[in-house]
């Protein structure tokens, strides 16, 4: 588990929040654990996240003017573009206000789609290389 500038473990980064953020966060915290109960808790880049066979998951925090959902993955905020409209996105963000966070059910659905996203990889093979042949 790396350290973080905001703490070294989950609890120690929420008690770092605004109580509004931290209670926010830590609905997130227990949706996530509830969707991937195999999950590990980690500090990832700062963030509280969670690591699933050794593979990075998903992440959440806050800032002084948001908190955000992280799926670590561009391909999972795109497929859910729909149901995340009302919320500012990015490739691989999902920015929202503690007075309007992310649903639940949502965040269950982020996280599943993560997991079959990860297990897919693991699934897929590395494509076949051409050998090079050198013409005459």
């Amino acid at each position: 588990m790396r350290t973080g500038p905001r703490g070294s473990t989950i609890d120690a980064y929420l008690a770092n929040s605004s109580a509004d953020q931290r209670a926010v966060l830590q609905k997130i915290r227990v949706t996530i654990r509830a969707a991937a109960p195999r999950a590990e808790e980690c500090i990832s880049y700062g963030l509280p996240a969670f690591r699933l066979d050794g593979k990075p998951l998903v992440a959440f925090g806050a800032t002084g003017k948001h908190c955000a959902f992280y799926p670590m993955s561009g391909t999972t905020v795109a497929a859910h573009a729909k149901e995340l409209a009302r919320f500012e996105t990015s490739k691989g963000t999902i920015r929202f206000q503690a007075d309007d966070p992310l649903p639940a059910a949502l965040v269950r659905r982020l996280v599943k789609a993560r997991i079959a996203e990860n297990a897919a990889k693991v699934r897929k093979p590395a494509p076949a290389r051409r050998k090079r042949t050198g013409a005459p």
